[in-house]
């Protein structure tokens, strides 16, 4: 006998409870995209090495040019500090002289009423918002004596005095609080792109870094070849001023002009040099003092924010390198750039500043030979270097501090 019971639908139990197929296939499309959302990357998904380099290298000049921010944000507040001290030292010399101006106008008022020259009310004078419209109101001015009313002159003015140099005061409080605020944002920014930077280079595996390393090789035999090329070209072109200027020391000496007054630019015959070099030599004695300091913090650490002696960001190092040679640079690249004479890559001096990039963030000594010293960036030392160490593009511009 057939059975009368219903055939059991497709599908599933869940919890004791029957699931249509459409029910299941759904909740198996929920696991599957479960597990691929919790499964490791695929490794289409990772960034490729030549990607994590160019991040790298960005997130290190970003730093770099939050740590000038910083350097310039940290030297205003400097300032300011500096000068909020002063005007509160003198607020509080004035306030005190104030208080002694006080006491000697309540002692005059006094002495008055004692002897009975002015109302029992005339010391209240010294509580009044205005204590010069008190004494015309009450003409006490007339019983002063000459000396008294001076006392009184300078009251008034040393209290007026007081309340600018007070607001003076607030408002460069005000002032070096908002420098405060700067330089925590750019201190901040600067960690937070190391941080950065250092979590994607922790994330490389070890062939990588090796590939990575090999890149890095590549790059710096490139910007070493370059060097080589720009001291030859400038061996080549002294070797031309040179002769020039002996050929003409040698026409001067035929013509029997070389001694004459009216030559301007000639060759000094009692030296044998150019009159015209003075200027260079001098240049060329500082800039040795300022190589021999820098030559002498190779393989100090480079930190931001550092100015020696143990470590250097790259404008520390500079400002304290032409420091011993006596010239003052400013603190950061931005003023640096600024602060001498710009000259061209090609006519580029030992002691001259090579600045880099188009926001100016980095700046080396140049020693010759297309070769410079220079605070790299973090987790580096001071080292010499090619000035093409990041592409010939990068340079900014060379400019002469003296």
């Amino acid at each position: 006998m057939a059975s009368h019971r219903k055939s059991r639908p497709a599908g599933s139990r869940v919890a004791g409870i029957r699931t249509p197929a459409l029910a299941t296939a759904a909740l198996t499309s929920v696991a599957l995209l479960s597990q691929t959302a919790n499964a490791s990357p695929s490794d289409d998904d990772r960034p490729s090495l030549e990607e994590v380099e160019k991040k790298v290298d960005d997130l290190y000049r970003q730093a770099e040019s939050a740590t000038e921010k910083y350097n310039a944000a940290k030297e205003k507040t400097a300032k300011q500090r500096k000068q909020v001290d002063t005007l509160l030292d003198d607020v509080a010399k004035r306030t005190q002289k104030l208080n002694d101006a006080r006491e000697e106008l309540g002692s005059y008022a006094a002495a008055q009423y004692r002897t009975g020259a002015a109302a029992p009310d005339t010391a209240t004078f010294l509580l009044a918002d205005s204590p010069q419209d008190y004494f015309d109101q009450t003409q006490l001015m007339n019983r002063l004596t000459g000396s008294q009313k001076a006392a009184v002159d300078d009251y008034f003015a040393e209290q007026t005095a007081t309340m600018e140099k007070r607001q003076e005061a607030t408002e460069s409080l005000a002032t070096l609080t908002e420098s405060q605020s700067d330089l925590q944002t750019a201190k901040t920014t600067v960690q937070k792109k190391l941080a950065d930077a250092r979590e994607l280079l922790s994330e490389l595996t070890a062939e990588e870094k090796a590939r990575l390393a090999a890149i890095e090789k590549k790059k710096q035999e490139e910007a070493e070849r370059k060097a080589a090329e720009l001291a030859r070209q400038q061996a080549e072109e002294q070797q031309r001023q040179e002769e020039a200027a002996a050929a003409q020391q040698a026409e001067e000496q035929e013509t029997g002009t070389s001694g004459s007054t009216g030559s301007t630019g000639s060759t000094d015959t009692s030296t044998g040099t150019s009159t015209g070099s003075s200027a260079d030599s001098t240049y060329a004695t500082k800039a040795e003092k300022a190589l021999a300091f820098a030559r002498a913090q190779i393989g100090k650490p480079y930190v931001w924010g550092a100015t020696g002696p143990d470590s250097y960001d790259c404008s520390g190092l500079t400002q304290a390198a032409w420091n011993a040679a006596g010239i003052s640079l400013p603190r950061t690249t931005y003023d640096q750039v600024n602060a001498g004479t710009t000259v061209p890559v090609s006519s580029a001096q030992p002691g001259d500043l090579v600045f880099f990039y188009d926001d100016v963030t980095h700046v080396g000594i140049y020693i010759g030979n297309g070769m410079m010293i220079h605070a790299p960036k973090p987790g580096t030392y001071v080292r010499e270097e090619s000035i093409f160490y990041d592409g010939e593009s990068s340079i900014h511009s060379v400019v002469r501090p003296a």
